[in-house]
């Protein structure tokens, strides 16, 4: 396995956490609404801010409702068409089914709305029945990272998940969830070389800003 330079993926809310996150020296923004929801579908108007605020690389959440299920397909690929008019070419999703196996027809379904962006599957794979056996189904979906902590309950419970993931790529994988700074000399070891931040770069909680200079700690730690 040829090991590249680690990237740092930072969430971004809007226009300020992503000039926060290039200042720190991310390499790339995940934008999303609504933390509390754990990350919803942003505004075109948003997203237009923050493409005008930096020039990094930004993928955009496409999820509309708690959970893996969509909560309405076809609104979320008029959503997604509405953000590619705007200029979006890069986004993360992915849903698991009832039985919580990932759910290949509603992911391809809008998917279809992508053709030629580059996207992410996100934690959707944490959270299904069997991680392994959810890689093996996502890596024939056409995504070229995927985003897990190798476990529901986060990373630090599912590091040894990832440490087997990583020898599987493609697609990249991007570790997030739970991410701590300890963790970072392990999985850079296993062969990491994707890693997502959100709540670690907002010293004071998700009610503030992205603070450049957590960024850039953490742009260093990957060094």
């Amino acid at each position: 396995m040829v090991q590249t330079m680690p990237i740092l993926e930072v969430i971004a809310l809007n226009a300020q956490d992503a000039e926060a996150a290039q200042a720190g020296g991310a390499d790339r923004l995940e934008l999303v609404a609504d933390m509390a929801s754990d990350g919803l579908t942003p505004s075109v108007a948003t997203f237009r801010e923050v493409r005008r605020a930096v020039d990094l690389p930004v993928r955009v959440m496409l999820r509309d409702a708690e959970g893996f299920a969509p909560g309405d397909l076809g609104q979320l690929r008029r959503r997604a068409a509405e953000l590619r008019e705007a200029g979006a070419t890069e986004f993360v999703l992915g849903f698991l089914d009832a039985e919580g196996e990932v759910d290949e027809g509603v992911t391809l379904g809008l998917v279809a709305e992508l053709e030629g962006c580059a996207w992410t599957f996100h934690r959707a794979l944490d959270n299904s029945n069997d991680v392994f056996r959810s890689w093996e189904v996502v890596r024939g979906l056409g995504c070229d990272t995927v985003l897990a902590a190798g476990s529901a309950k986060g990373v630090e419970d599912g590091i040894e998940n990832l440490k087997n993931l990583v020898a599987q790529a493609p697609p990249a994988l991007l570790v997030g969830g739970g991410l701590q700074a300890r963790h970072v000399p392990e999985l850079l070891v296993a062969g990491v070389d994707g890693f997502h931040v959100g709540s670690a770069v907002r010293p004071r909680g998700w009610d503030s800003p992205v603070d450049s200079a957590s960024v850039r700690e953490w742009v260093d730690r990957l060094v």
